[in-house]
């Protein structure tokens, strides 16, 4: 069955990563609204969670971010396979926290980026032995580096936001 929500919704994020991030950002917005704030857990934890990339200002990205880590405690592991058979709601809670805990850091909230760093950590276990998993993993040592140091920098490898 197609799901016409999450199609546009990943046609919105692949304009961002052309490089139309203005546009991106307009459209998720508008699913968004579309979604509303109760709708559909696949849609709006997916929604926010590239919106979140979409923002270079770390509150604006947490804010998104902090959404979709909300959609994915609603979400359901028959929800999220109906989109896709390999889907487990587990694997999202690694990225969910590792973008929390980049951007509370990047806003000098050392402590509360830790817990998220941990919470993260705590659930690498699910991730697959494959690139996107090990990407994730080296994510998670980078930001508790940067938390320890308790810089608030960009980090290098972090997603670009055109802001």
């Amino acid at each position: 069955m197609t799901d016409t929500t999450m199609d546009a919704i990943i046609e919105a994020v692949t304009a961002g990563r052309q490089g139309d991030a203005d546009a991106a950002r307009t459209r998720l917005l508008a699913l968004w609204d579309e979604i509303t704030p109760t709708g559909d857990a696949l849609h709006r934890c997916t929604l926010a969670h590239y919106l979140a990339d979409l923002y270079s200002d770390a509150a604006q990205a947490l804010m998104w971010d902090v959404r979709a880590l909300d959609a994915a405690a609603a979400l359901t592991d028959a929800r999220a396979q109906d989109h896709h058979a390999s889907l487990q709601v587990a694997g999202f809670y690694p990225s969910l926290h590792l973008n929390i805990a980049d951007n509370l850091r990047r806003l000098g909230s050392f402590d509360a980026a830790r817990d998220h760093v941990e919470a993260g950590r705590a659930r690498v276990d699910v991730l697959p032995d494959d690139e996107y998993g090990a990407m994730l993993r080296r994510a998670l040592v980078e930001v508790g580096d940067a938390v320890q140091q308790r810089s608030t920098a960009i980090r290098p490898t972090a997603p670009s936001a055109a802001g």
